[in-house]
């Protein structure tokens, strides 16, 4: 190489291998973990033969000075674009990096440059020293370029930021490893009607929040493991808003991965749970008498099986099925005939326990489940209960009804272990019970498959 070679030159024809070294420094900073090579070296070429054609421009004794002190040309024209560096700074702002990592870029720039002449020119000739100079000068030039644009990118997305935060409607806020809150946005306030600086420095415990256990709790396990948490909590805040709400939790790391807070964005959810509960009750009770239809049935039938399994308890299933319901709908119209079903439910239901489920399975089937009934007496003097107050005249508007019950008796473990099964069984017995006579009750018996009746 010629020992008279130009520094900008020498950039040029050495390009590659500084960059090289540049790609190599970048995958050690913590932000550029992710980058590709193209991200490494995003800006880096450019900036390089920026600085060569400048190395190869005339400068004034006026240029001179100002480079010697970072500044841009006086008479350097303008056109309203950026330059590289404050493109490389911006870029980098909206990347994460971090100051630091920023200026640290532009310094291992500067040391490959510098490394890869010193070795091609251990001896510098006067004009090759002044080249170096105004490089070093170029240099400074860009980290205060670049510098710039990343507070002004770093200024204007904290202004967004806070922007965002004080129009959010939901409340955001901040807190540190202890619990306490460290910043707290306008619907927090409001949420917790309290002054802004009223909230700052205290926890869920010291604002007396009935959910404060748990959300420590779920707090500290974001914070040791450095996991997101979602949940949700049931309180009534002094603004009275709301009474659901979820909530994320989300840890705060710093730039060497350790957690130096946690951020808590929650939502009120009233509106919204009220909504799913009707949504759930509907379809899981039946609309005319309120009480559990087939498919909620089922699944308390199937817990129920569960529960005597695990204690060695028995239990019931009755089956009922009204004689003659179809005579009142044909008489006295549809309207009648849907009082009359409420009225049932209600009289059922007066006839067993709270822990006993009782459901409407659709038209004129009722069901009941009673709860540790293993014996026949048990379980007969319920039904016989149940088809005394049905047998009982209804009083509907103008009309007197009079309608009876037939009704089938189930037993787990005795008679089946499914649920299903035992529902099966207890409607097979139903029927037997209505062909013998109104008002009637027979119990199933699975030994020979026939259902017996009380004489």
């Amino acid at each position: 190489m010629q020992m008279d070679m130009q520094l900008s030159d020498f950039i040029r024809a050495e390009i590659e291998h500084i960059l090289q070294d540049w790609e190599e420094f970048a995958k050690g900073i913590f932000s550029a973990r992710h980058m590709d090579k193209a991200g490494l070296r995003n800006h880096a070429r450019d900036m390089l033969l920026e600085i060569a054609d400048d190395l190869d421009s005339h400068q004034s004794e006026s240029e001179l000075a100002a480079s010697s002190k970072g500044r841009r040309q006086a008479d350097e024209p303008t056109d309203g674009a950026e330059s590289w560096a404050e493109v490389h700074g911006g870029d980098r702002q909206t990347s994460g990096f971090s100051v630091i990592e920023t200026v640290s870029e532009f310094r291992a720039l500067r040391a490959s440059v510098v490394s890869h002449w010193t070795k091609a020119h251990p001896t510098t000739a006067e004009k090759q020293l002044e080249s170096l100079t105004r490089f070093h000068e170029a240099i400074d030039q860009a980290v205060a370029e670049s510098l710039e644009q990343y507070a002004t990118v770093k200024e204007m997305e904290t202004r967004l930021f806070g922007a965002i935060l004080v129009a959010s409607p939901d409340p955001i806020y901040v807190l540190d490893l202890d619990g306490r809150i460290v910043y707290a946005n306008k619907a927090t306030a409001d949420l917790f009607a309290m002054k802004y600086e009223t909230i700052i420095g205290k926890t869920a415990f010291d604002l007396g929040f009935s959910f404060a256990t748990d959300f420590q709790r779920n707090l500290d396990k974001v914070i040791s493991d450095q996991s997101t948490f979602r949940g949700k909590f049931a309180h009534v805040f002094s603004s009275e808003q709301g009474e659901q709400f979820e909530y994320l939790l989300a840890p705060v790391l710093d730039e060497n991965l350790r957690t130096e807070a946690a951020v808590c964005i929650s939502r009120d959810i009233t509106e919204r749970a009220i909504a799913e509960d009707k949504i759930w009750y509907n379809a899981h009770h039946d609309l005319l008498t309120g009480l559990p239809n087939r498919r909620l049935f089922l699944d308390r039938l199937e817990q129920e099986v569960k529960h005597a399994k695990r204690s060695t308890l028995s239990l019931a299933v009755l089956f009922m099925d009204l004689d003659g319901f179809k005579a009142v709908n044909d008489s006295f119209g549809h309207e009648v005939g849907d009082r009359l079903l409420s009225e049932v439910a209600d009289r059922i239901t007066d006839c067993v326990r709270e822990a006993d489920t009782v459901a409407r399975l659709g038209g004129d089937e009722f069901t009941v489940i009673l709860t540790g009934a293993g014996q026949r007496n048990g379980a007969g003097i319920v039904a016989q209960n149940i088809i005394n107050a049905i047998s009982m005249p209804f009083n509907i508007g103008q009309h007197l009804v009079q309608i009876s019950v037939s009704i089938g008796i189930t037993f787990y473990p005795q008679d089946a272990s499914a649920p299903v099964a035992l529902l099966e069984a207890a409607d097979r017995a139903m029927y037997k019970a209505k062909k013998s006579e109104t008002n009637r009750v027979c119990f199933f018996n699975p030994s020979d498959h026939a259902d017996t009746c009380p004489a």
